[in-house]
């Protein structure tokens, strides 16, 4: 088990492959940053459409009285989409992210590493009620400071945890290995430049896919492509290793594009 002080900073999950998924967790820096943001959001979009709504509703004041009331129902509505539903249907359609987390690089998902659902990001977001009280979301910040993978109640409830996304230039492939490790070769070289780019792909991007068709799609990459590789007998490693053992050897070769 690791230290506490390296729990707190990355959430690490075990797949059905037994390869390690690592993430960092967002601390809560980064979190009232992008609720900041947010926020400032909500306060620009609401005082463009109250602005908009009140100069509608005073040219109607000299026409049908029953149109602003409309106008007055649908303000109100908005309102209340716009501060209660915010979060929930940004991280809905935006795979666990609002602009504010998108600007500060940070991403809701599930405690197992899959996304959020629609129905989690609703479950989170109906405590953001209890989180903001009693002012500047006190509750919130409390629960995160006291919890290890620093959750605010929502999540503890929805069983979702933020984490933070690494840029491009600072990740490395979780298949990458030494050299000196590999001591079994497969006939790598002997994949077209075509097959090795679908291993890659699917290497470097298996971690947003969720565990079964994770599992189908590494079997299914492997089956293409073993009748070119030599496998030796009682050596057969899951389709996932045997994938990484390829790319690995690959780009030992040299071959590697």
């Amino acid at each position: 088990m690791p230290p506490p002080s390296d729990f707190a900073e990355k959430l690490t999950i075990e797949t059905p492959e037994q390869t390690p998924l690592e993430f960092a967790i967002a601390g809560v820096g980064s979190r009232f940053l992008a609720m900041t943001i947010d926020t400032l959001i909500q306060v620009v979009v609401g005082i463009v459409i109250g602005v908009g709504g009140g100069l509608l509703l005073s040219a109607l004041n000299l026409g049908n009285g029953l149109s602003s009331l409309w106008i007055v129902a649908l303000m109100i509505l908005f309102f209340l989409v716009l501060f209660y539903g915010y979060f929930a249907i940004f991280e809905a359609i935006w795979n666990g992210q609002t602009p504010g987390k998108r600007r500060m690089g940070i991403r809701v998902i599930k405690d197992s590493g899959r996304p959020i659902t629609p129905a989690e990001s609703v479950a989170r977001n109906l405590l953001r009620l209890v989180d903001q009280l009693p002012t500047f979301y006190a509750v919130g910040v409390v629960s995160i400071a006291l919890s290890k993978q620093n959750k605010r109640l929502g999540d503890f409830v929805a069983g979702t945890i933020v984490v933070r996304e690494n840029s491009l230039q600072e990740s490395r492939p979780v298949w990458q290995t030494p050299a000196a490790v590999a001591s079994v070769t497969y006939g790598a070289e002997r994949l077209t430049a075509e097959e090795f780019a679908l291993v890659e792909a699917f290497l470097n991007r298996r971690s947003e896919l969720d565990a079964d068709v994770r599992y189908r799609m590494a079997s299914q990459i492997a089956a293409r492509i073993a009748p070119k590789l030599t496998i030796p007998a009682g050596e057969l490693p899951s389709a996932e290793k045997l994938l990484e053992a390829i790319a690995s050897e690959r780009r030992a070769s040299g071959r590697y594009l």
